[in-house]
């Protein structure tokens, strides 16, 4: 007898980062193009109001999770048991994915907005600092569950030579972008983030980071490309550990010691270089840019000839001006 399909039904969401229920569907196919995996019917189950019966449904669930257990046990364990074999299985955190799975609680009744992102990621993007210029700084983003259902929040953390640097704030999960607003408690920083909408199994969230600059002799408003690597359980390194990377660091390295298992480290820092470095990667507003723009435009302001009326833009003597328009008939 099937027990728990909806519950266990939401931990496979969540192990997979899978978005929708037409992303699950989508995972089944993978493994088995003809699976009974159906998405009208899936409905039903992720409400709890039916069961599949049909034993190959359970078969590939067996094989899309990559269990060491027959399919009846897939049908028959209750969702406690079956939480703790894909933590073992996978070597993931069970607070952790227990926590996708409250986030999920609206998948089934909201399927186009049950994005999986709850977890702990180690961040990668350009100092903004002109005292660390050209180095790669290490940040720790953490997602969870809001106050409210279906909603999430977000808190961004990085260890600078002046102290822990923390923000916290709303994520929006949008039809073209995931939108993270940050804002530091009781400080002024304020970062923005607009990120590319992840795919399953979320392994990676990517996009641009606005803000200014933290150290420095001034502010400058800055945008930095950021990639955000989610990692199977939080690490304490990332707490501890001094955000501006050494020179030359290998970041799938860096991703190794905090915990995340990389079966071709080279490859990952080759696209890492590449995603980071694109563009440049950093685009920064310095004041020699800025401050001969002010300047120029002040003075259309303040050397105005004293004949000159602004308010009713009545020309200077001698300026051309546009012809009057014609009396009516």
């Amino acid at each position: 007898m099937a027990r728990d399909i909806d519950r266990k039904l939401r931990v496979t969401a969540a192990v997979l980062g899978t978005i929708t229920i037409k992303d699950l569907a989508a995972a089944f196919r993978r493994i088995n193009p003809a699976t009974p995996f159906d998405i009208d019917r899936a409905h039903k189950w992720m409400q709890g109001r039916a069961s599949p019966r049909q034993l190959q449904l359970y078969e590939d669930w067996a094989r899309l999770l990559d269990l060491d257990q027959p399919s009846g046990w897939i049908a028959e364990s209750d969702a406690e048991a079956f939480l703790d074999a894909i933590c073992v299985r996978h070597n993931r955190d069970r607070e952790t994915l227990k926590r996708h799975i409250e986030v999920s609680n609206g998948f089934a009744a909201q399927p186009e907005r049950g994005l999986m992102l709850a977890g702990t990621y180690a961040c990668y993007s350009h100092a903004w600092s002109p005292y660390f210029r050209a180095r790669i700084i290490r940040g720790e983003l953490s997602i969870a569950p809001g106050p409210t259902p279906n909603r999430l929040r977000a808190s961004y953390a990085e260890v600078l030579p002046t102290g822990l640097l923390r923000l916290e704030g709303s994520v929006s999960v949008e039809k073209r972008t995931v939108h993270l607003d940050l804002r530091e408690p009781g400080g002024d920083a304020h970062f923005v983030y607009f990120l590319v909408p992840p795919t399953p199994p979320v392994s990676i969230l990517a996009g641009l980071m606005c803000g200014a600059t933290i150290i420095g002799p001034a502010a400058q408003p800055s945008v930095t490309r950021i990639a955000m690597v989610k990692l199977p359980a939080p690490s304490p390194r990332l707490g501890a550990a001094e955000a501006y990377l050494p020179p030359q660091d290998s970041i799938a390295e860096d991703l190794v010691a905090l915990g995340l298992a990389i079966v071709d480290p080279a490859a990952v820092d080759r696209h890492l270089a590449v995603f980071l470095a694109a563009g440049n990667g950093l685009d920064q507003i310095p004041a020699s840019d800025y401050q001969p723009l002010v300047e120029s435009l002040d003075r259309a302001w303040l050397e105005v000839p004293k004949n000159a009326n602004p308010r009713s833009f009545e020309p200077v003597a001698g300026a051309s001006a546009a012809p009057a328009p014609a009396s009516p008939p």
